[in-house]
């Protein structure tokens, strides 16, 4: 009898040990459900979330640290008068319907992008784009309107990745890429399945199957992390909870910095006087949101720029907690009752913060009307219809302060100055020059006070303590799963 157990706990020890070896699949957890699957044509971060570097790839593209790296194209040249880029594209790269992807696919997905009847929400990043053409199968020849030093940065967002004619009518629900993983299935309100595609050009993923799961609710995406039934959370929406995981060594906490600044958002096209905007901004404290909202995760910031950027300047003292100012500032521009509609997308960071926010609103003067919305509507009547007068995002793009410079952005701001600026930094090289044009746009927009500029948001993710790969920070919107595995053993 004796004997037998042992054979049999033996025999279970190495059952055990085969399973932790074979360990090849993944259910990450997401608070946001995409609108949709073409990271081309849609504006929600969980868009790519789902489909940066797993489904989809561009030219270039972003790595872990931030720094632009080839994609599709393994190699790139640029004239000497910085007009002409030529992209080397990677030989045997399939589409995961068997097709080929080739120089024409650029050629077409580059053109659609910055066509006139374009969906692109990043539109902006094409606009200077003079001409795309393909002298042979392998090679695409792009000609700028002017120099620009940042356009291998450009080609790495999500908005440029690279699609076929053949599929781009349906990749909003099933998705056609080239990347190392590919669509399954999409169960609405609930998950993604993605899995490995054999076809892949580079080296073949550790994980033969990634199911992004949807979990809206802070505590049953706490419950679902305890119970094991999903196995990482890169962007966990329970601030409040991550010194339960620390304490448990089941899971890892992860704590990074994202390029989210996280603002209040107002429409300059309603709220014209920048004095009741200068008063709004001096009404808001910032570490009571960051507090209150994000329990102390977050980096105040006083402008649209990340922290952690070398040319990052500090102008929180611009926009200080001020109630005093705040009121004199609204008696004087003759707000004393003034009513404003405040539209809150899902994330707990705008429901929490708006809160918070409308309290210290009130506090001086300022009703507001609080609306919250699912990203649908808010992305149609906020993001695209402009009908609101105040909101609170986390503009999770990399390096965005070039929006300012378009006044049908749903802020509204329209400003010939900083327009001109951002044409100015676009064809300057040098990288003093470009420092010092990248800080005075920094200033123009607290100055300005285009927006309520709250703080950087943290990356605080929860996994399994077993896996190891996933992204610290988050240097563009992207749960990429190509370095991702389970370490082997218990």
């Amino acid at each position: 009898m004796t004997q037998t157990l042992k054979m049999s706990v033996a025999a279970f020890a190495l059952m055990a040990s085969g399973a932790w070896a074979a360990q090849d699949s993944i259910i990450i957890g997401m608070q946001l459900e995409p609108p949709n699957l073409d990271p081309t044509g849609g504006a929600a971060a969980a868009i790519d979330e789902v489909t940066y570097a797993n489904l989809f790839e561009g030219l270039t593209r972003f790595a872990s640290d931030g720094a632009v790296v080839p994609g599709l194209a393994q190699s790139w040249s640029v004239s000497e008068d910085g007009l002409t880029w030529t992209f080397d594209l990677r030989p045997g790269v399939v589409f995961h319907d068997g097709t080929a992807m080739d120089s024409a696919d650029v050629v077409f997905s580059l053109n659609r992008a910055r066509a006139e009847d374009s969906t692109n929400a990043q539109k902006a990043l094409f606009a200077g784009i003079a001409d795309v053409s393909a002298p042979d199968a392998s090679t695409v020849v792009i000609t700028l309107d002017a120099p620009n030093g940042n356009f291998a940065f450009n080609m790495a967002w999500g908005d440029a990745v690279i699609v076929a004619p053949e599929s781009v009518a349906t990749n909003a629900t099933q998705p056609v890429g080239t990347g190392p993983f590919r669509f399954v299935e999409w169960a609405k309100g609930d998950s993604v399945t993605l899995e490995r595609f054999d076809g892949y050009w580079g080296a073949a993923p550790a994980l033969t199957r990634a199911t992004f799961k949807f979990i809206s609710d802070p505590n049953a995406a706490f419950a679902a992390m305890m119970a094991g039934d999903v196995n990482a959370f890169p962007v966990f929406p329970a601030p409040e909870t991550l010194a339960n995981f620390d304490a448990d060594p089941r899971f890892s906490v992860i704590v990074g910095s994202t390029e989210g600044e996280t603002i209040l958002a107002m429409n300059n096209a309603n709220l014209k006087d920048v004095r009741v905007r200068k008063a709004i901004s001096h009404a808001i404290d910032r570490q009571a949101i960051i507090d209150g909202a994000m329990f102390g995760y977050g980096t105040p910031i006083g402008t649209h720029f990340a922290p952690h950027n070398p040319d990052y300047v500090d102008l929180t003292g611009g926009s200080a907690h001020d109630p005093d100012m705040a009121r004199a500032l609204l008696a004087e521009a003759g707000g004393t009752d003034l009513r404003l509609r405040m539209a809150l997308p899902p994330p707990s960071y705008a429901r929490r913060g708006g809160e918070i926010i409308a309290s210290q609103l009130r506090a001086v003067g300022i009703a507001t009307d609080i609306t919250n919305m699912e990203w649908a509507q808010w992305l149609e009547q906020v993001f695209r219809g402009k009908d609101f007068d105040l909101t609170i995002v986390s503009h999770t793009e990399p390096a965005d302060i070039n929006i300012y410079a378009r006044p049908d952005y749903y802020f509204q701001y329209d400003s010939a100055g900083f327009q001109e600026l951002i044409e100015t930094l676009g064809i300057t090289a040098d990288p003093d020059a470009r420092t010092a044009l990248l800080q005075d746009a920094q200033k123009m927009i607290a100055a300005d006070y285009v927006n309520g500029y709250l703080f950087q948001l943290a990356k605080t993710g929860v996994a399994d303590s077993r896996i190891e790969g996933l992204w610290q920070n988050a240097p563009t919107q992207a749960n990429d799963l190509t370095g991702v595995s389970w370490r082997a053993g218990p």
